[in-house]
């Protein structure tokens, strides 16, 4: 028999946890429908199992999007201090880490079990270890068939999230959903995600594995200064995430190795009262040691500062600030946090996530081409979509 539900809700992650528990509280039958064994998977695994729950920083010009006002009506009316207060009601403590970014002082379970405890206040019913079958739409109902029966409502809201981390259970079931009523699609990619390198820059590179530098990364016009990481297979660290989103396949990206450092006129100076020095040694006053030593190393071994002309010194500078090279790629969606792209956006209402073509039908969170910056965003944009779409209802 058909099972008739106010709100049907696909995928029990942390948007549609979110919209299902205000949707619930607010009189409403909710279901939640997922194929995972336990809900919230990428929850419990963010921020080193802490899970950054938010930024105080959080604006819409944090946020990556074909339509770059997208975000702006959602996150106005649902900022960080509404999760906050949602956090504090419930007793979790928290910190901030560095540049705004919240973290749970226990673990990341209380931010999941918080919002399956305003599920349950809700009376919603979850069902996990279902399969979404075939969702169709007739006489003012979506129907989405699961192995007990059809499930029927006049309501239904897509918050599948996108294609990052496929051993979480990640799936492009709400891209294709999305496709079947007509909306149009942002071509997904892989965003905050490590760079990777060409076989010959991986092999001179390797010895720098586990070396971090604070630097800038540049990618697609956009800047960002925090550490970088090398690794044994690219660069990681949260510069290059950052700048990875904002980066294509093909493009190059730019790395300043020394941002407070005029390189140029700082090894001018030490050939002039150390020209005996080597080279390496005068790098390593601010750059990590094994890089100063990569930099400072020549096809014969080690250089003096005596040895360097003024050309050979402006080509050092220009490697160490303006180290320019095209990406092998990146690690794909096996290891990226987010999903850039998504369902676009000018299918959308702003103030409610509702397809614009289909009464009734919404698109919340990471499925929606709305991608933020690294360091909580991501998830004040699922707690801020979700509550855009159950205000709605």
């Amino acid at each position: 028999m058909t099972q008739a539900y106010d709100v049907i809700i696909l995928g029990a992650g942390g948007a549609g946890l979110m919209c299902a528990g205000l949707t619930g509280q607010s009189g409403k039958r909710v279901l939640v429908i997922d194929h995972a064994k336990k809900a919230a998977e990428k929850v419990r695994i963010s921020g080193g199992g802490r899970c950054n729950f938010t930024n105080l920083n959080t604006s819409y010009d944090r946020f990556l999007s074909q339509n770059a006002q997208f975000s702006r009506n959602a996150l106005a009316a649902y900022g960080p201090g509404d999760f906050i207060a949602l956090v504090e009601k419930y007793g979790i403590t928290y910190h901030e880490k560095t540049l705004g970014q919240l973290f749970c002082d226990g673990s990341s379970q209380q931010i999941i079990d918080m919002l399956l405890r305003e599920c349950d206040k809700g009376d919603v019913e979850i069902r996990l270890q279902t399969e979404i079958g075939n969702v169709q739409f007739d006489a003012g109902f979506y129907s989405v068939d699961i192995e007990n029966g059809p499930v029927t409502a006049p309501r239904l809201v897509v918050a599948t999230g996108g294609k990052s981390i496929p051993k979480m259970g990640a799936s492009g079931i709400g891209y294709q959903i999305a496709n079947q009523f007509e909306l149009a699609i942002i071509e997904p990619r892989a965003g905050l995600v490590p760079f990777t390198l060409s076989p010959e820059m991986k092999e001179k590179f390797a010895p720098l594995s586990g070396v971090a530098v604070d630097a800038c990364v540049t990618a697609g016009g956009m800047s960002f200064r925090e550490a970088l990481l090398f690794t044994h297979r690219g660069l990681s660290g949260p510069a290059a995430l950052q700048a990875s989103s904002y980066w294509h396949e093909g493009a190059p990206i730019e790395i300043n190795l020394a941002p407070d450092v005029n390189v140029y006129e700082v090894l001018i100076n030490e050939r002039a009262a150390k020209p005996k020095s080597e080279l390496a040694t005068q790098l390593g006053h601010f750059l990590p040691k094994r890089l100063a030593a990569l930099f400072g190393a020549s096809e014969d071994g080690k250089r003096r500062m005596a040895d360097l002309s003024n050309k050979s010194i402006e080509i050092i500078a220009q490697k160490i600030s303006r180290w320019r090279f095209t990406p092998n790629g990146t690690e794909g969606f096996r290891t990226a946090e987010v999903t850039v792209g998504g369902v676009d956006t000018a299918g959308l209402n702003p103030k409610t996530l509702e397809a614009r073509n289909h009464p009734g039908l919404y698109f919340i969170g990471e499925v929606v081409d709305v991608t933020g910056w690294l360091g909580g965003y991501n998830f004040q944009w699922a707690w801020a979509s979700a509550a855009a779409a159950a205000r709605s209802f």
